[in-house]
């Protein structure tokens, strides 16, 4: 039977850094709402050209668009065991849908760990961000500086600053994240799969409180 992790928590919060990790770990893959609308973006699919308008405007993905990239992706071979989901779901709607394509792979959500960061933290992770134009490469200007300033340390490309990580789409993104996602964590939380774990420990620190929270669900 497949078994479904869900990262939830606001722009910024270390989904993707621990989804990863934790993939690793249980051996199933880790499966990214933004690398799924990153990689329909850039074949310029239908369906890229679409989240393409929502995300450089820090807006959600509307629901039949992320779910069609979603269940194209669990559908794949290398997710038979299950999967990390990391920016999926985003809203109770979603969640629901979730829970039904779940039950039709002969699978289920076994858990959702919940990543709580305060505000004035996001926004300091989010706005020092920069991503190299070549291969996606993150750098932080405080946290992960570049050896060379503006050049990725890997391929040598200019480093950008995405629209979603500037000030005034940051805190567009925080506004939708309070006012819609956040209601998953009632969601979740009554149907007893909440986790929550406190994101603002050091990395390594995170990454071992989500394994102690999950040990026992995944069995």
């Amino acid at each position: 039977m497949r078994s479904y992790v869900v990262l939830l928590g606001p722009p910024g919060a270390g989904k993707g850094t621990q989804a990863s990790r934790l993939s690793q770990r249980l051996g199933v893959p880790h499966v990214s709402s933004g690398d799924l609308f990153r990689e329909h973006i850039k074949s310029q699919t239908d369906l890229g050209k679409l989240a393409e308008g929502y995300m450089s405007c820090g807006q959600l993905v509307p629901d039949e668009v992320t779910i069609a990239m979603i269940r194209e992706r669990l559908s794949r071979a290398d997710s038979a065991q299950g999967a990390v989901l990391d920016g999926f779901p985003r809203t109770p709607a979603q969640a629901d849908t979730l829970g039904r394509l779940a039950g039709e792979l002969d699978g289920a959500v076994r858990a959702v760990v919940y990543l709580r960061v305060p505000d004035a933290k996001l926004v300091e992770r989010l706005t020092g961000r920069w991503t190299c134009r070549a291969q996606g490469h993150i750098y932080h200007s405080r946290n992960h500086p570049p050896k060379a300033a503006g050049r990725c340390d890997l391929d040598g490309s200019e480093l950008i600053q995405r629209d979603d990580d500037k000030v005034e789409t940051v805190t567009r993104r925080l506004g939708v994240y309070r006012e819609q996602t956040e209601k998953l964590i009632e969601h979740y939380r009554n149907a007893g799969l909440l986790l929550e774990i406190d994101g603002t420990q050091p990395e390594l620190a995170v990454a071992g409180s989500v394994m102690a929270a999950l040990k026992g669900r995944l069995d």
